[in-house]
């Protein structure tokens, strides 16, 4: 069955009002026209959306050449440092050089002046535990396979003459940086520096104490006397004693360096060590310099670096029992007021002929620094390289420039200071003297450079 699909059309009413019923053929298409509605405004505004696009790019563009701006000029500045500090990857010589950091302490001088060997080997706390640096550290070094003659060779990195050495032994020490072992084949001939491997462990943990003098001994530990202070010496100019010094090995003495500056010819100066017995003849026999080494950074102002160091012609007889050495404070020795503490001193008068100088000792305390540079006594002009020392009495005061001053620790006697200047000693009985600790490096490092002199 079909459907008409107009049958349910209504009928055109015409003028006439009556109904016609159309026809198929009747039917026509109705088209109606509609107008197309208008876009949307932001579909429509396609200039303003290409202008917008432009102003990105160009936003876009300066924001990337500003950066590009900020990143040359970074790179300007870490340029200029790299050419300014040539050491960025390195370390310094002293000079404008520098060299790698695995250059150091291999053995090998790189630096011009040979700053890279100087200070490779050193001794630590009142235990002398001999230290090795290498591989960016600081280490001790297993006594397994130690000998004396490594012992030597150890004491010859440090400043001291060819031969000199005195003992080696052993400590039981843990580390958790590791340690250095020496080669399984030893070569004389090669650097100390150039037989250790790095290694975790030591057997036992038994590593290697080192002394090369027999230093800090010779003085009754409890209470000393006004006899002799084997390490003491008269410094003098024209045959009259102008000042005091401190023997630390057979060649070498520790004084100020306003004392030198006097007359910095070695020639000028004859050097009379003490002796036991104060009734003896004080200066015999005569020893004389070869060389005079005063701290580049001495200031007359101001005091600081106020240390020097003469070298003699012949080394001193340690087997002589009158005189000896005094220690070097090692590295990490923790020297406090708890410890005796003595200045020597040279008082009374004479020349080499008479002999009339009387070796004498002042107990003192050593102070903090920030008590000695209140307002009241030093007033802030106590640097780092400095300590003082207080007494009893006005004795303080008399000591020479030049004249140790010692402090008894664990039974070694250790220089800790040489005296050096106290324009208020007298009112406060404090006395300002080098702090021997802060200058041992550049000793040992003056003691190496000059060890052929």
């Amino acid at each position: 069955m079909s459907t008409n699909l107009y049958q349910d059309m209504p009928p055109f009413i015409h003028g006439d009002h009556k109904m016609k019923t159309l026809s198929r053929l009747d039917v026509r298409p109705q088209y109606v026209h509609h107008l197309a509605p208008k876009p949307p405004a932001e579909a429509n505004q396609s200039a303003p959306k290409h202008k917008d696009w432009k102003q990105m790019c160009v936003k876009r563009s300066v924001t990337s050449v500003i950066s590009l701006l900020i990143l040359l000029l970074l790179a300007g500045i870490l340029l200029a440092y790299y050419f300014s500090s040539t050491c960025i990857h390195g370390l310094q010589c002293g000079d404008s050089s520098c060299v790698w950091a695995s250059q150091w302490c291999d053995g090998v001088e790189d630096c011009p002046a040979g700053q890279d060997e100087a200070n490779c080997v050193r001794l630590h706390g009142s235990g002398f535990v001999l230290q090795v640096y290498g591989s960016g550290g600081w280490r001790n070094v297993c006594s397994r396979g130690w000998s004396a003659q490594q012992g030597r060779a150890s004491c010859l990195e440090m400043g001291y003459s060819r031969g000199t050495f005195f003992q080696s032994g052993q400590q039981r020490v843990t580390s958790e940086g590791g340690f250095f072992q020496l080669k399984s084949d030893f070569y004389p001939e090669a650097s100390i520096l150039q037989q250790f491997v790095l290694t975790n462990s030591c057997p036992d943990d038994s590593v290697v104490t080192l002394q090369c003098t027999d230093c800090g001994r010779g003085v009754n530990s409890s209470r000393p006397s006004a006899g002799t202070w084997p390490w003491q010496v008269s410094l003098q100019l024209a045959g009259s004693h102008y000042c005091g010094g401190a023997i630390v090995s057979p060649y070498w003495l520790v004084t100020a360096a306003h004392c030198v500056l006097r007359d910095p010819r070695p020639a000028a100066w004859t050097v009379y060590t003490a002796t036991v017995n104060p009734l003896d003849t004080l200066f015999t026999p005569a020893h004389f310099v070869s060389h005079i080494v005063i701290h580049e950074g001495y200031n007359s102002l101001t005091h600081t670096g106020d240390i020097a160091l003469m070298r003699l012609k012949k080394p001193l007889d340690f087997t002589d029992s009158n005189i000896g050495p005094v220690c070097l404070p090692n590295i990490g020795l923790n020297i406090t007021d708890q410890q005796h503490s003595w200045i020597t001193q040279l008082s009374g008068s004479g020349d080499a002929g008479s002999g009339f100088l009387y070796l004498k000792g002042v107990q003192v305390s050593i102070m903090d620094s920030v008590e000695c540079n209140r307002s009241s006594q030093y007033r802030g002009r106590i640097s780092q390289d400095m300590l003082c020392a207080r007494g009893t009495d006005e004795a303080v005061c008399q000591a020479d420039s030049g004249s140790p001053l010692v402090t008894l620790k664990n039974g070694v006697w250790w220089l800790t200071g040489d005296t050096i200047w106290g324009d208020k000693c007298t009112e406060h009985n404090i006395g300002v003297h080098s702090n021997i600790s802060y200058f041992q490096a550049w000793i040992h490092q003056q003691m190496k450079k000059h060890q052929n002199d």
